[in-house]
Parts: structure tokens; C-alpha cells; sequence
């Protein structure tokens, strides 16, 4: 499987507001992706989830 691969991305229109919760450390390695690539840490999350999705296992 390929590794996912941070992109610099276009805002979407098309999307939904909801809370999630995720760890601690999960959290401050998706901030630290966020700076890295200077994104917002929405962006990384949404690559992250397309990324975990185009990946599953059926």
C-alpha cells in the first residue's frame, strides 16, 4: 500500500460541519503535519480520511 502523502489542496465548498474527538497524540501529529506543510489541520484531517478510505479494506 502506498504511503499517504500530504498536498497542498483547494478549499472545498462542498462540505459538513461536525465535532469528532480524537486522542492526544494523535492530535498534536496532525498539528505538526499542519505546520509542516502550512495547511489547516481540517486539510490534513480530510486527506488523512480520503486517503483511509480509498485504502479500506473490503
Amino acid at each position: 500500500m502506498d504511503k499517504l502523502k500530504i498536498v497542498s489542496q483547494k478549499k472545498s465548498r462542498d462540505t459538513v460541519t461536525r465535532t469528532i474527538r480524537i486522542n492526544g497524540v494523535s492530535f498534536d501529529k496532525i498539528n505538526e503535519l499542519a505546520e509542516e506543510y502550512d495547511l489547516s489541520f481540517n486539510a490534513v484531517i480530510n486527506q488523512v480520511i480520503e486517503y483511509g478510505l480509498a485504502n479500506l479494506e473490503e
